[in-house]
C-alpha cells in the first residue's frame, strides 16, 4: 500500500494539490494522511511563551483543526469516492517540517504531495516558505503542485540531470512507477558546457538506460544554456506534464531554492514538480 502525505492549511491551493494526488493515484491502493499542523499565534509572542498560556487556547485551536480535517475528509469522500483509498487524519501541535520528519522516521510516508503556495497566495512568490522548507528537509520525494493546475495525465516527463548522481533504485522508483502507470515518455535533459562527459557521467547515463528499458525514453543534450532557460524552452517545445529532479547540495534544485532570490530567478514553474532527495 502506497503511503501518501497530504499536508493542508485548508487553503484552495492545498485542496488543489489534494485533488491532484487523488487523481494521480486513483488506480493505486493508497493510505492518505491528511495532516494539519498548527502553532497558535500566542506561542509566537516571546513573553507569553510560558505555562501561563491558557490551555483553552490550545484546545480551541486543536478542536478547530480536527473539525476542519473531518470536513475535508467528508468533502473528499463526496467528490472522490474511491474504494482503493483510505484516510488518516492527523492534527498536530508542531511545525510542518518537524512533523514530516517524525512521520518519515516512523515509516508512515512514501511521498508528500503539497501545493506550491500557502494560504496567503502571494502571486510574486513562486513557492511558499513551507514548501521550500519541506523540499529542503524531507527525506522522501515531494511532489509540489502549482496553484490552479488542473490534473492532466503525466504522459511527458522531463528529468534534467548532469549525470553526476550514482543512480539507485530509491532515486528512480517514483518516476518509474508514474511512468509505468501512465505509459509516459521520459525525457532526460543534459545541459552541456563542453563536448565531453566523464566516464562516471557516462556510466550513470547507461544506468538510466537499464532502469528505463521498459519505459519510452529519450536523451537530449542542450549546449551552453542556463539550466533554467533549457527547462523553460523544453517545456515550450513539448507538452511536459511533470518535471522531476534529484536534490543534493550541488544540484539545480539547491541553486534555485536555497541560494537564489526566488523572485529573481526567472524560472516559472507551471507543471507539477517532483523533487527526490539524493539521500534517504
Amino acid at each position: 500500500m502506497k503511503k501518501i502525505l497530504l499536508p493542508t492549511d485548508f487553503s484552495d491551493n492545498a485542496w488543489n494539490a489534494i485533488t491532484y494526488a487523488l487523481e494521480l493515484f486513483k488506480n493505486k491502493t493508497c493510505c492518505f494522511t491528511l495532516l494539519n499542523t498548527y502553532t497558535p499565534m500566542i506561542y509566537q509572542v516571546e513573553h507569553l511563551q510560558s505555562s501561563s498560556v491558557p490551555l483553552q487556547v490550545l484546545d480551541a485551536v486543536k478542536q478547530t483543526s480536527k473539525k476542519k480535517l473531518e470536513n475535508l475528509q467528508q468533502k473528499i469522500t463526496t467528490e472522490f469516492n474511491n474504494p482503493k483509498h483510505t484516510f488518516v487524519q492527523l492534527s498536530s501541535f508542531n511545525t510542518l517540517v518537524a512533523e514530516i520528519d517524525e512521520l518519515y522516521r516512523n515509516n508512515a510516508i512514501d511521498i508528500i504531495v503539497m501545493g506550491t503556495k500557502g494560504a496567503t497566495g502571494l502571486k510574486e512568490v513562486l513557492f511558499g516558505s513551507n514548501t521550500v522548507h519541506v523540499i529542503k528537509k524531507a527525506k522522501c520525494p515531494v511532489l509540489a503542485i502549482p496553484s490552479n493546475f488542473t490534473f492532466e495525465a503525466p504522459h511527458e516527463i522531463l528529468f534534467p540531470s548532469d549525470y553526476h548522481i550514482e543512480f539507485q533504485d530509491k532515486h528512480l522508483e517514483s518516476i518509474l512507477d508514474i511512468a509505468d502507470d501512465y505509459g509516459a515518455r521520459v525525457h532526460f535533459l543534459n545541459v552541456v558546457y563542453d563536448n565531453s562527459r566523464s566516464e562516471f557521467q557516462e556510466e550513470n547515463k547507461r544506468k538510466l538506460v537499464t532502469y528505463f528499458k521498459s519505459i519510452t525514453h529519450l536523451f537530449h543534450d542542450v549546449k551552453n544554456k542556463k539550466v533554467q532557460e533549457a527547462i523553460n524552452d523544453f517545456q515550450i517545445k513539448l507538452k511536459i506534464n511533470l518535471l522531476v529532479m534529484l536534490h543534493n547540495k550541488h544540484s539545480f534544485v539547491e541553486d534555485i531554492f536555497f541560494k537564489s532570490n526566488i523572485k529573481q530567478i526567472g524560472f516559472h514553474l507551471n507543471v507539477p514538480f517532483l523533487v527526490i532527495p539524493s539521500e534517504f
